[in-house]
């Protein structure tokens, strides 16, 4: 009889997938069985989500994109008289412009308030539960990868970590496809921080690319096909996805590993090879241990890609896709290279530069591991239970920071994970300190953060600790519990600041009182020197990577701070 009943739901599923249009069905390839009847639970009819279709034509030597775009979005609720579009690049310096507009194959007036957004009338009003039908052509302009990019220590322009820029051998072009900005959205750029995530919407894009160079992009691939004047044109579908990114390389190669319905790959440079499959076994093993406990993921194919990141980030996330900065590939093989160290011979006394390699390897090699498992948690939180990054950034990051660290514990024990703990939470923290920054709320919009160091120390290194002093309150049974319930209930769906802690307070409501405190102290008050000690630039090094520091060490170190804190 249990066979027969799983035979129908799956006949059911099927059906109800040839119910919806072709476009939408190469969209849904991009999901794992049973995916389709979670996301219409949550969402409703999958075949009125937003539809985006898009054609990109990517010239790499002139960093330009030329794109048309159609755009299906449903009235909610009332009638649409007005679509905000976003234009992210132009928050960090971009170049991406809208020229012409329609619709409903009606020529549309835009204005262009700020330069990350645009408005377009809807002339007549479409009313609720109907169709705008928009038609956009727009380029783009790629500003060029920075000195020093493909280092550990690469300055970023404000609000932007190389999500859109062009280096030799990688194109970045997060964000290229305009799309409508989230009715609650209050602002449309992140001082610091992510950039904001639309609403799950399915995807069909194609990109046109000379032939030396490869696309990389959220979904199911659905075919290369060469074209005129030697390019090529990869096309992808993908479905319920708060974003797309693009991502264009060249001299890159691949390597992919099947975890059941899911593919796990990891494209990097040929020279970084070995990280590059490092990179693919810390990627498929954190998948492992995260499903295991939270669920599986929604998606066929999840992508790991080397990509130049600035600014600090080791790495982005984005639905069925994340990147790893080059940075950390170059710092696992050369660390003292990659920090820029390497020709300082005599910065350091008698054993030179050389000296610090004991001390900076590990820790880049541990920080490359936290760095893979970080993003996978991103594939969670807030790629599939959503959340806001400009408003609360604090409900995403701190729970992918705290889950990183769980697998780091769940994969090499209570030892390890204490030492990353300390090396990537604590020493954020306490570097912003020895900096001269303040202590303060976490709890509050990327906008209001003084830069991405005091972001870093308050938001990654700081408030994640609610997380992890509420499994020692609820013990490790009762708060993976509530976890899973709390991916369980959003699934799909939009996720409040409280969301999780109300949720772990339903596991054991004996606790609820003590989880709110908790929150308040960790997220809201300012206790991190009491609660994470005062910095001591040594004793963290040594905590991080388990090497004793003699005096000339030390003294290195020392030598060193005012690199380490930008002064």
């Amino acid at each position: 009889m249990r066979g027969l009943l799983l035979a129908f739901a799956l006949f059911s599923i099927a059906a109800r997938a040839a119910e919806l249009s072709p476009e939408v069905q190469l969209c849904l390839q991009h999901l794992r069985p049973g995916e389709l009847a979670r996301i219409e639970r949550a969402l409703g009819d999958a075949g009125r989500l937003p539809l985006y279709r898009a054609q990109l034509e990517v010239d790499p030597q002139a960093r330009e994109v030329k794109g048309r775009l159609a755009i299906t979005y449903f009235a909610k609720g009332r009638a649409l008289g007005r679509l905000s579009l976003l234009a992210r690049p132009n928050a960090a310096g971009g170049k991406l412009r809208i020229l012409h507009a329609k619709v409903g194959g009606r020529t549309a007036v835009f204005e262009h308030p700020e330069p990350a957004l645009y408005r377009l009338e809807v002339e007549p009003p479409v009313a609720a539960g109907s169709a705008a039908e928009v038609e956009l052509s727009f380029e783009a302009e790629v500003p060029p990868a920075p000195p020093g990019s493909a280092g550990l220590l690469a300055a970023g322009r404000r609000g932007d970590y190389g999500a859109f820029m062009a280096a030799p051998e990688m194109m970045s072009l997060v964000g290229v496809i305009p799309a409508v900005a989230p009715e609650a959205a209050d602002a449309t750029v992140a001082a610091v921080g992510d950039p904001i995530l639309v609403e799950p919407s399915n995807w069909l894009v194609s990109v046109v690319v000379p032939a030396a160079y490869r696309v990389h992009a959220t979904g199911r691939a659905l075919g290369e096909v060469p074209e005129r004047n030697r390019t090529v044109r990869f096309s992808f579908g993908a479905a319920a996805a708060r974003d797309f990114p693009v991502l264009v390389s060249r001299g890159y190669r691949s390597e992919s590993a099947e975890l059941g319905e899911l593919t796990v790959e990891s494209h990097f440079l040929e020279e970084d090879a070995e990280v590059g499959r490092r990179v693919l076994g810390h990627a498929k093993s954190a998948v492992e241990q995260m499903e295991k406990r939270l669920g599986p993921l929604p998606y066929t194919h999840l992508r790991v890609v080397e990509s130049r990141l600035v600014g600090g980030a080791g790495g982005m996330e984005f639905p069925g896709l994340v990147t790893v900065s080059t940075g950390l590939y170059r710092g696992a093989q050369d660390p003292l290279g990659a920090l820029g160290l390497g020709g300082l011979s005599g910065l350091f006394g008698k054993g030179g530069a050389a000296g610090l390699a004991p001390i900076v390897s590990p820790l880049i090699e541990r920080t490359l591991e936290f760095a893979v498992a970080h993003e996978v948690a991103h594939q969670y939180f807030a790629m599939l239970v959503g959340s806001d990054p400009l408003a609360a950034p604090v409900v995403d990051e701190a729970l992918a920071q705290a889950a990183a660290l769980l697998y780091i514990e769940w994969k090499h024990g209570k030892a390890v994970a204490e030492e990353v703990r300390q090396g990537q939470l604590v020493t954020a923290y306490q570097l912003f300190r020895l900096g001269g920054g303040e202590d303060g709320r976490a709890d509050r919009p990327s906008s209001k953060f003084s830069s991405s160091v005091e972001y870093a120390a308050l938001v990654y290194g700081k408030a994640p600790h609610f997380h992890l002093e509420a499994r020692k309150l609820l013990g490790e049974a009762t708060y993976l519990k509530g976890l899973r319930a709390y991916v369980d209930a959003y699934r799909h769906q939009d996720a409040c600041r409280d969301c999780l802690r109300q949720t772990l307070a339903r596991q054991s409501p004996a606790h609820s009182k003590a989880l709110a405190s908790l929150q308040r102290r960790w997220w809201e008050e300012a206790h991190g020197d009491e609660d994470l000690g005062k910095p001591d630039l040594a004793k963290m090094v040594e905590s991080a990577t388990g090497v004793r520091l003699d005096q000339e060490s030390r003294e290195m170190l020392e030598s060193l701070l005012p690199q380490l804190i930008g002064h």
